[in-house]
Parts: structure tokens; C-alpha cells; sequence
């Protein structure tokens, strides 16, 4: 829901920033696995109850997942980029509820349970749309920058994200 108002805000810095980035010889795919990288070890500080670092690290693994983006439509974006993108993103995003349910599984296993099958339900109707969309030739003219076309909705990455940051 917030997505498209949030990528109007950060598109700028994100595109001043990857343009240093190509400039230096770094690619979308490396970004990716850096941010996925980081958001593991986001996930590890979450569960060993290091909140304050987890946060600092989330962040960051969400401003690497926004680059990545911004340096593959400088160079060439690639449908390798964007399945690598979207798979270690849903594997970053079932990390984090389950590191909360390590830190606390007295107080957080059930939460986490119920999010994580949220997060299962929407990832199968996101991908399932995605599927049928490319099958019948259906585009986003709103997010043409993106490696498919997908609905958005009530909650997207930016709610995600202040919910856990939350």
C-alpha cells in the first residue's frame, strides 16, 4: 500500500547511489547476496536478543535490496537478478519472525507462527498472479522497473518492514 508513495521518496538517493556503485564495478547481483547477507546476520542478532544491532542490520539489508534494483536498471537487469531478488527477499522475511521466535519462544513462537504462515499465503498468491500475469502477457505501467508484475496490496514491503522494526 505504501510502496509506491515510499520508492517516489527514496528513487533519487537510491539512483545517486547506484551510480556510484556501477561506477565502481559493482553489480545488482553481488548487492543482492550482500543484502541477503546482512539480513541473516540481522536475523542471528534478533535471536541472540541483539535488538539494537538486528535493527541497525535490517535496515541496512533493506537499503542493499533497494539498490540492487537501482544498479540492474543502470546496467542490464536480468530475470536471474530478479529471481534471486525476490527468493533470498522471502527468505530474509521468514527470518526475522523465526529469530524472534528463537529469542523468545515462550512469548514469540505463536506470533511468529501465525506471521510466517501469512507470509506463506501471500507469498503463493504473489508469485501464483506473477505466473499467470507473465503467461497472459499483462504489465505494470505503474512499476515498470520491476523483473515482473504483481499486485500490490495492504501490506507490502514497507509495512512489512515497520512491522518489524516495530
Amino acid at each position: 500500500m505504501l510502496d509506491s508513495a515510499i520508492q517516489q521518496v527514496l528513487k533519487p538517493v537510491l539512483s545517486r547511489m547506484a551510480r556510484g556503485l556501477v561506477r565502481a564495478g559493482i553489480g545488482a547481483d553481488a548487492l543482492t547476496f550482500i543484502g541477503f547477507a546482512i539480513g541473516m546476520a540481522a536475523a542471528v542478532s534478533i535471536a541472540l536478543q541483539q535488538f539494537t544491532a538486528g535493527l541497525v542490520l535490517l535496515l541496512l539489508s533493506r537499503l542493499m535490496d533497494g539498490l540492487d534494483g537501482a544498479v540492474a536498471r543502470l546496467t542490464q537487469p536480468t530475470d536471474r537478478g530478479g529471481f534471486l531478488d525476490i527468493t533470498l527477499d522471502f527468505l530474509f522475511y521468514a527470518a526475522i519472525p523465526l529469530a524472534f521466535a528463537v529469542a523468545d519462544p515462550a512469548q514469540n513462537a505463536l506470533p511468529a507462527a501465525v506471521l510466517l504462515a501469512s507470509f506463506i499465503g501471500t507469498a503463493s498468491s504473489f508469485l501464483a498472479f506473477a505466473i499467470v500475469a507473465a503467461q497472459r502477457g499483462i504489465t505494470s505501467t505503474a512499476l515498470p522497473d520491476k523483473s515482473f508484475y504483481f499486485l500490490g496490496g495492504l501490506t507490502e514491503a514497507t509495512e512489512t518492514i515497520a512491522a518489524f522494526v516495530a
